[in-house]
Order: structure tokens, then C-alpha cells, then sequence
């Protein structure tokens, strides 16, 4: 019998922009922040965000459909709020914040993916460099209003992966951690709540070094997390039992991912760890979507840079003298590389 085609998945695909971008303008727009714990009529919503008529039910009913929101009736008295998920890390007034990776993906990222084509082509970046010359983190750090925007970004990316580096890998046998780009020293302070007898260094440039101590010291955690200003390519890292690196290696080309490791080899002592949390190719590069998507990105954001595999966090942590590895799955396609000397 004859298969029959389907296209469905297809579009599915072509069309995902559409709810990726419904999605990226609720954010934007702070939507989920406006309707809180409490529920809204389109037509109350869309005055508390001021938008015109004629797309409001679209757009929150789009947003029903995707799964964004709930509604409660239907039609003009129909009362709009936030989901489960919305309401957890969506809205700004909830301690699982993570808006402000949207938001830069809408302000950022989705218009350099319209120049994919020209980056696969030419193998350039398509970031603030294609537009002003400067690297795209050159540019970030030059301006301290987009620095804290971006710093917020990476924050909320990264802070679930680091509770389950928290709750999955044995920090009984260690006593110090220096985190490599350290950012708001989210890693450090989220390690030190749950295993309280580590110190650590967040280790990141010296311009993001106020953002991080102010953080540190909100959580009343400066005795045991110290903000450490360097570069890590010119400067030798703090010593420590473990080092960590969250999104750090996939950012470099190959010679500069070879020198952070040799780096972090250096810092620790015998049996020491080197943690990298990527979102890890798998070996066959058939699965993981998201890393082999996220890897384009790094063709997008900086050109030579690139996500990598399994087997090529052994074979180049090999290379630099380490000696067992392990892999920890956190969440969804994140995972925890680990190297011990």
C-alpha cells in the first residue's frame, strides 16, 4: 500500500516563527506581569497594555492555543490568566523569573537569524559586528544599561540547570569552586545554598564585577562567594577543587576552547573537576535539536564559534591532560561535562 504524505510538519516548521514571535511580544509587552495571580477581559487587558482593538483576541487567544494562557468562558466576558508555567517564570514578580532571555532573543536575536543564509555562505557573524564593527560582546560590555540586560538574559537561562548541578553532582569531597564567567555569580550562590561548606570565586571581567557583588551581597552569601575580576584568557584563574564553566566554551573557536580547558587544568589540583554545562550535541548529531540549533547561533552571534559533542569534550579535555569523564543530564537538552584531573 502506497504511504501517504503528509506536509503538516512541514508548515508546522515553516510557520513556527508565528507562535515563537506571539510569544516573544507577550513577553515584551510584560503580559504575563499584567495579569499576575489575577484574570482579565480582553478588553481590560488590552487597555492595561494599550493595544489597538482589532488584534487583542487574536493575539490572546493565540496565546490560549499555544498554551500561554487559560481562559475561563467565552467571548467578550471570557477572563484571561497566566498558566502554571506563565505565572512560575514568566511573570517579573515571581522569584523564577526568566523573561529576560526572551526579550533579548525579540531584541537581539531574531532579526540576525533573517541573515542565516548569509552567514552559512560566508561563515560571518551577522551580530552587532556585521552592523557596527564591533564584537558582539565588545559591544554588550561598552554599554552598562545593555551589560545588566544581558547579565538578567543568562541568568534566567541558567538557573535551572544550575539547581540540578546543585542536586545531582557529589560536592562532598570538594571544598573550593571558581566559576569562569561568573556573570551575577547565580552558579556560586545557588551551589553555596545547598552545600554549605563550599567557598567559591566568581571569576568574570572586571566591568561585571559590580553587578555580581551586589547580588552576593543581597544574599547575604560574602563570606563564601568572592567576585573576582579578570580576564580569562590573559589572566590565570583563580585555584580551586572544581571549575566551572556555564555556556562558556561554545562561545570560542576550537583554539580558544583549547586554551580555557589547558586553563582549567592548571587551576585544579590532583582529582580535581572541570564542569562544563552545555546543551550537548549528541555523539551522532541526529537528536539534540536544540544544541545543533544553538550552534548556528553561534555562527550567527560570532562565526567561528560552535556547540560541540560528548566526544569532543573527551577527546580535547584528553588532550589537555585529564584523565576520567563523566556526563550528568540536567534539564531538557542541558547537560553537565565533567573532567577530572
Amino acid at each position: 500500500m502506497e504511504q501517504k504524505l503528509d506536509p503538516g510538519y512541514i508548515m508546522q516548521t515553516a510557520t513556527a516563527f508565528w507562535a515563537s514571535k506571539v510569544l516573544l511580544t507577550a513577553v515584551e509587552l510584560d503580559l504575563f506581569s499584567t495579569l499576575g495571580e489575577g484574570a482579565m477581559t480582553a478588553s481590560e487587558l488590552g487597555d492595561a497594555l494599550e493595544l489597538h482593538p482589532r488584534g487583542t483576541y487574536d493575539f490572546f487567544d493565540a496565546l490560549v492555543a499555544l498554551k500561554f494562557l487559560h481562559r475561563d468562558g467565552d467571548g467578550p466576558d471570557g477572563r484571561y490568566k497566566n498558566t502554571s508555567e506563565t505565572a512560575a517564570f514568566l511573570n517579573r514578580n515571581s522569584p523564577g523569573y526568566i523573561g529576560g532571555l526572551p526579550q533579548m532573543l525579540n531584541s537581539r536575536l531574531f532579526g540576525f537569524w533573517n541573515d542565516l543564509g548569509t552567514a552559512l555562505k560566508t561563515g560571518e557573524p551577522q551580530s552587532e559586528v556585521k552592523h557596527n564593527g564591533k564584537p558582539m560582546f565588545e559591544e554588550l560590555y561598552s554599554d552598562g544599561a545593555r551589560l545588566g540586560a544581558f547579565l538578567d538574559a543568562m541568568t534566567g537561562f541558567q538557573a535551572i540547570n544550575f539547581r540540578g548541578l546543585a542536586e545531582k553532582f557529589d560536592f562532598s569531597q570538594y571544598n573550593s569552586v571558581t566559576d569562569v564567567g561568573g556573570a551575577l555569580a547565580l552558579l556560586s550562590r545557588t551551589i553555596a545554598t545547598r552545600h554549605q561548606h563550599l567557598t567559591f570565586n566568581s571569576f568574570d571581567l572586571p566591568e561585571v564585577a559590580p553587578h555580581a557583588q551586589e547580588q552576593v551581597d543581597a544574599a547575604g552569601m560574602g563570606d563564601r562567594i568572592t567576585v573576582v575580576g579578570g580576564d580569562f584568557f590573559s589572566d590565570e584563574l583563580p585555584r580551586a577543587d572544581i571549575v566551572t564553566m556555564g555556556n562558556i566554551l561554545h562561545d570560542w573557536n576550537l583554539e580558544k576552547k583549547k586554551v580555557l580547558i589547558r586553563k582549567a587544568y592548571d587551576a585544579l589540583p590532583e582529582g580535581g573537576a572541570f564542569i562544563a554545562i552545555e546543551n550537548l550535541i549528541d555523539d551522532a548529531r541526529r537528536e539534540n535539536a536544540f544544541g545543533l540549533l544553538m550552534s548556528l547561533n553561534m555562527l550567527i552571534e560570532f562565526g567561528d564559534a560552535f556547540d560541540y559533542t560528548g566526544a569532543n569534550f573527551r577527546e580535547w579535555c584528553g588532550e589537555a591532560g585529564f584523565q576520567r569523564f563523566e556526563f550528568i543530564q540536567l534539564t531538557g537538552p542541558s547537560s553537565a561535562a565533567i573532567a577530572y584531573k
